[in-house]
This record gives structure tokens, C-alpha cells and sequence, in this order.
């Protein structure tokens, strides 16, 4: 319990401060770029966030799970097939990018340099995951903690020092935006490298090693990775879909294209970046977990899978609900305290379910990841991004609702999600509905 708290704790001071500084660079982003531009650059962050899945192969996850389940003498040559698999990864990836990349549509309209970038991208993402995962599973929140700082003060500085520095055409000045991100994802690599070249050195000095099966560590790293990849690409397609189809559902409402374009800007880049800035504790609970329940469940050890799952659940209500009254109540004033008056404070508002239900489904998602239901996780996600665009789509093109609309659909996909993947655990973990020992006639 020591390391769950001391881990959360770690991770979700450093979030927040990651959090903060990602209120400032949105601020900055939304003043110095204007709201078309900066309604641009939302829409390509989905698409930069589909690279960034590929090149990591969830690598992460995969082997923060392998390192908890095996003793330390096993890490070294775990991290090195982990590695070997990575280059195999990489390389795949950044041909697959150099074939796709140039024919993507949505591109046309950015700077020819952000096509390079995101291929550059795709090395760095790839083998920092590698030295995540191998930090989580050693349970070194604290280095994952230093090195999410690291990224957003490196980003923030890059942007202030370009923009007030130089000025810039539209299409140049997002361009300069998305490059301070990628020399941000540089400056982490280069952190954890260090960090994790220290850390394997002592424990190879530590802890004789033994050899691994190459192909038994391939296929358990494969056993996740695979499956939890498809689950991240399809939340990533369906996060790049979500611009156009919002907007062409506004547009079928009677909203200029211009407008919905700014519209949806304004529900990115301010109501989601006001409603998610608690998620940090969620993510931290979610880094956390992952390790801590594979290691509980490879061990058979129920008691503890139940205890984790009600304390998470219960720290995440215990944040969650005291936020989303705060914003529900106080949606205008902190929205025009770091934005200005704008129509994101009724967005806020309405989107409180959603946001609720996501910081549940987080800790979730980990359990379900940790007990290796990472196919039910997929199967839940894709019956409610169904359910989600369905409503987004007839909903969004009413003249009555537009934009609201649009938001009952994302709520009615986060309760969904978050009572599908709650039903799955408690069955999986032999609990009924209220997470006592016990099947509920539910599940027979």
C-alpha cells in the first residue's frame, strides 16, 4: 500500500504540475495563433496522437506488466528483447509513415514540415517507451514524474521564445508549435536514457542475471501489446474522426464551416483542457495500477485485487466529484479567467458526465489491462464510440441542439464505457455490484 500511495502521490504532484503548465501553453497557443489557426492546431493533435500509438506499440504497459510479474535478476534481458522489438517496431512504422504521410489529405493544409516531423517522431516515441516501461515496472515513479515536467517546461519555454521572439504566417506559426512539442519529446528521450542506463546497472550489479526465452518474452510483450495497441489505435481513430464529424454534423445543423471549425476549437482547447485538467490523479492511479494488479493477479491474489479496486475507485470519487461540482457551479468565471468570455463555459457544463465517468473508466482500464482483459476493454470502447457517434451525428444536426448535442453524445460514451468495464471487473474478480465477495445474479 506504501508504494500504491507513494506512487500516486508522486506521479499526480508532477501531473499537476504538468497540468498547469499545459493550461499555460494553451493559453499562449490560443492568444498568439488566433481562433482559426488555433482550431487547426487542435485538429492535427489527433493525428500527431495516432503516430505517437504506432510508435510506441504500447510498449509501455507491456513490459511495466512483464518486469512487476518477474524478479529482478530476469529485467536485463527482458529490457533486451524489449529493445530488439522496438528497432523491428520503429522501422516498420517509419516506413509505413513515409508511404501514408504524403497522401493524407488532412495534411495539405499545414506546413510541409510537419509531415518530417511526425516521421522524426516515431524513433523518439519508440524507444523512450521502452525506458518508461521499464521504470514503471520498477515501480521509479519518480523519474516518470521528473521526466513529464521536463516535457511541458521544455515546450512552454519553446513557445515563448519563439513567439515573442519572431513573428510568424499562420501556417509557419502551427508549424513552430508542433516543433516545440517534438523537441520537448527529444529532451525526455534523452533524460531517460540516462536515468535508465543508471538504473539496469545497478540492478545487473545487484542481482545476477539470468537468461530469457527471447521468444517467451516476445510473446508475453506481444500477448499485450498487440491487443492494448488496437485499443489505443482505435481510440486514436476515432479521436481524429471526432473534428470532421463534429463539424460536419454542425454543418448539417445550418453552422458555417468557419464557425463550426471554431467551435470545436473552443471545445478542445478550452472545455476539455479546463474538464481534463483533474485526470492527472486518474492517469497517476492508471500508471500505478497496471503493475500492481498484474503482479497481484500472476500471484493469485484476490484480497488484494479487491482492496486496490475499491481504494481506487474511492480516490477517484473523492477528487472527482468535489471538481465537477466546482465546475458545474463555477464554469463562466474560470473560464473567462484564463481565456476571456467565451461559449466553452455552457460546454463545460454539460460535458460534467462525461468528464465524471472518464477519470472512473481510467482506473478501470488498468485493472482490465492488468488481469488481461484487454480485449473486452477494446470490445467496450468500440460498442461505445458506436453509441457516441450515433448520437453525436443525429443529435449534433438538430438546428435545436447543435453543439449540445453533440456533447450528450460524449456523455452518454463515458457512462457507458465506465459501467461496462465496472460489470466486467466485478465479474472477472467474482464481486457483485457492490464489490463485496459474491456473484451477483446479474452475472448468471
Amino acid at each position: 500500500m506504501g508504494t500504491f500511495f507513494r506512487g500516486v502521490l508522486v506521479l499526480s504532484g508532477a501531473a499537476f504540475i504538468g497540468e498547469c503548465l499545459e493550461f499555460v501553453i494553451n493559453m499562449v497557443l490560443a492568444r498568439e495563433l488566433g481562433d482559426e489557426a488555433f482550431g487547426l492546431y487542435m485538429a492535427i493533435l489527433p493525428t500527431m496522437l495516432f503516430v505517437v500509438v504506432l510508435a510506441s506499440v504500447e510498449l509501455p504497459v507491456a513490459i511495466s506488466k512483464l518486469i512487476a510479474e518477474k524478479e529482478p535478476n530476469y529485467h536485463w534481458g527482458i529490457l533486451v528483447q524489449s529493445l530488439k522489438l522496438a528497432t523491428i517496431c520503429a522501422l516498420t512504422v517509419m516506413v509505413a509513415a513515409l508511404l501514408i504521410l504524403p497522401q493524407l489529405s488532412v495534411l495539405q493544409q499545414y506546413h510541409v514540415g510537419v509531415q518530417w516531423m511526425l516521421f522524426l517522431l516515431i524513433p523518439v516515441i519508440t524507444f523512450s517507451s521502452v525506458a518508461k516501461g521499464y521504470l514503471i515496472g520498477a515501480h521509479q515513479t519518480s523519474k516518470i514524474a521528473i521526466a513529464n515536467i521536463l516535457k511541458r517546461t521544455a515546450q512552454l519555454s519553446g513557445l515563448l521564445i519563439v513567439f515573442y521572439m519572431f513573428s510568424f504566417t499562420s501556417d509557419l506559426a502551427i508549424f513552430m508549435a508542433l516543433l516545440a512539442l517534438k523537441l520537448s519529446e527529444l529532451l525526455v528521450l534523452f533524460y531517460l536514457v540516462v536515468v535508465f542506463i543508471r538504473k539496469i546497472h545497478q540492478t545487473k550489479k545487484g542481482h545476477p542475471q539470468k537468461k530469457v526465452s527471447q521468444k517467451e518474452v516476445q510473446k508475453k510483450l506481444l500477448a499485450v501489446s498487440i491487443p492494448t495497441t488496437g485499443l489505443r489505435i482505435f481510440h486514436s481513430i476515432t479521436f481524429a474522426v471526432k473534428p470532421f464529424l463534429i463539424t460536419t454534423a454542425l454543418t448539417n445543423a445550418g453552422v458555417l464551416e468557419s464557425v463550426a471549425l471554431v467551435q470545436y476549437g473552443k471545445l478542445a482547447g478550452i472545455a476539455f483542457t479546463i474538464g481534463f485538467f483533474p485526470a492527472f490523479v486518474a492517469h497517476s492511479l492508471l500508471v500505478v495500477l497496471i503493475p500492481i494488479v498484474a503482479d497481484s493477479y500472476a500471484k493469485r491474489r484476490y484480497d488484494t485485487l479487491h482492496y486496490y479496486l475499491r481504494l481506487s475507485l474511492l480516490v477517484t470519487f473523492g477528487y472527482g466529484l468535489p471538481v465537477v461540482l466546482v465546475f458545474y457551479f463555477f464554469a463562466e468565471p474560470i473560464t473567462t479567467l484564463f481565456f476571456g468570455p467565451s461559449p466553452a463555459a455552457d460546454y463545460l457544463k454539460i460535458l460534467i458526465p462525461y468528464f465524471l465517468f472518464q477519470y472512473c473508466a481510467t482506473p478501470l482500464q488498468a485493472y482490465l489491462i492488468g488481469i488481461g482483459l484487454v480485449k473486452d476493454a477494446f470490445l467496450h470502447s468500440f460498442y461505445a464510440t458506436v453509441v457516441s457517434f450515433c448520437l453525436m451525428i443525429s443529435l449534433g444536426s438538430m438546428p435545436s441542439l447543435q453543439m449540445n448535442g453533440i456533447i450528450i453524445g460524449m456523455n452518454m460514451s463515458a457512462v457507458l464505457l465506465t459501467i461496462l468495464h465496472y460489470i466486467t471487473i466485478c465479474k472477472k474478480l467474482k464481486l457483485n455490484m457492490l464489490m463485496r465477495p459474491g456473484e451477483s445474479k446479474l452475472f448468471r
